[in-house]
């Protein structure tokens, strides 16, 4: 207790140099929230853009051989089915999930108070689970929906503010191309900055079998059996690997739509035999995998983040070496009263422990206090309106604990060297000294 007293006396004594010592800590640490803050709301925002078409998802859709196989000319036109998507369910290694998606354009869609002109798609029901599609009002498509062939959508938020304006459209009737059809739901508003058929906020979904009935592919050569696309998604631990991957392979082999990534490879393997394409084509399907710009993304804040971490560090550093300078002052200073300490008999561990915990103490409030203003300042930030890809200034325990952790061992070797310069002088000589 004695020790505390005598140090906050000391620190207090000379107020303005121990307010400037401690502005360059507290700075630091602000800096640290503040830059730590950034990253994170930067992150959160860019991946919830990101899954709103969907977690790490891959597009499959029609391409055109490149490559002869099987007597087959280069250059043929390959069509999906729904007998590759079946194939995809049962022989895949690598995707969990699977659906198919039949998309139509220009259905005339009419309710009881307006009319428009919508994009359609025909899914099945784990389709919404893969590309995030989430109501607000009503149910989502089920099974059941699917093996009756019934006639329910759901519909975007868009086209909902379309058609009913602000009222609410679960149960309703809502023709499609005269086709009578009960809304069910209605899709919570979106914040998609990219699609492959349009944004979800303007489109209907219907169940896959009832569509392939009522709106099957018009265009020849085309089948009742023909799917738009396949939407699918790869197992959680084969998205984890995407980064080892990429960082062996290099970025270049999976990036576009004839990429030779595991995944697509895996793809190609299952369709190949089915339609006679050589499995090494990267052209015989198209795909787009989602789960590639995840990995680029998070590269890209790691090193961002990096980058916020030195120059906080230093800025930190700084202001350590303005405490050991200020400490260092602080002996020369009281260099007799060392010496009068030392002659009635006080030992030179209490004196370096009073000038260690003089030291410490300086960097801890200042950083406590630098903390308390970042956390402050990203609470005022996030009063404001936040852009699409940014959640606001995010603090987490992990920045916090960092944050500690490095004002710790900077104050610790900040004081330590002055402490153990104070406990070295001689009695006599510190007796002798004069200002």
């Amino acid at each position: 207790m004695d020790l505390l007293t005598q140090t906050w006396s000391n620190l207090t004594a000379n107020r303005l140099r121990s307010f400037l010592t401690m502005f360059g800590i507290a700075w630091g640490v602000v800096t640290m929230v503040l830059m730590s803050a950034l990253g994170e709301g930067f992150q959160r925002g860019n991946q919830h853009v990101l899954e709103e078409l969907g977690k790490n998802i891959v597009i499959i859709r029609n391409g055109r051989t490149a490559m002869q196989a099987g007597g087959e000319r280069a250059g043929r036109v390959i069509r999906l089915s729904i007998d590759d998507v079946l194939a995809l369910k049962t022989r895949s290694r690598l995707l969990q999930h699977v659906s198919p998606e039949l998309m139509r354009g220009g259905i005339q869609t009419k309710s009881a108070y307006n009319a428009a002109s919508l994009q359609m798609s025909g899914v099945w029901p784990v389709y919404q689970d893969i590309r995030t599609i989430e109501v607000d009002r009503g149910r989502l498509i089920s099974e059941a929906d699917c093996a009756d062939l019934r006639r329910v959508v759901i519909v975007g938020s868009e086209a909902s503010r379309q058609l009913y304006a602000d009222r609410d459209p679960v149960g309703s009737e809502l023709k499609l191309n005269g086709l009578p059809y009960t809304v069910i739901g209605r899709v919570r508003n979106k914040d998609q900055d990219s699609s492959y058929s349009g944004v979800d906020n303007e489109r209907l979904f219907i169940p896959y079998e009832t569509a392939r009935k009522d709106f099957p592919i018009p265009t020849p050569p085309s089948t009742p059996d023909s799917v738009s696309a396949i939407i699918a998604a790869p197992y959680p631990e084969v998205t984890a690997q995407m980064r080892t991957w990429i960082e062996q392979e290099g970025l270049s082999g999976f990036v576009g739509l004839f990429a030779n990534g595991p995944v697509e490879d895996d793809v190609r393997s299952v369709l190949a035999p089915l339609h006679g394409f050589d499995p090494k084509d990267p052209e015989a399907v198209s795909m787009w995998n989602t789960a590639i710009q995840a990995v680029f993304f998070d590269k890209m804040i790691d090193a961002m983040d990096e980058f916020f971490v030195i120059v906080s560090v230093v800025t930190l550093l700084l202001g350590g070496i303005g405490v050991m300078n200020i400490m260092l002052v602080a002996v020369r200073e009281r260099t007799r009263e060392i010496g009068i300490r030392k002659a009635v008999g006080a030992r030179s561990r209490s004196i370096q422990w009073q000038f260690f915990s003089e030291g410490l103490a300086l960097t801890l409030f200042s950083g406590g206090m630098g903390f308390a203003i970042g956390v402050g300042l990203c609470t005022l930030v996030n009063l404001a309106p936040m852009p699409a890809r940014f959640t606001g200034m995010v603090v987490t325990w992990q920045a916090a604990a960092f944050a500690v952790a490095v004002l710790a061992a900077i104050g610790v070797a900040a004081s330590t060297y002055p402490a153990r310069r104070a406990a070295d002088l001689p009695p006599i000589e510190a007796l002798r000294y004069e200002m």
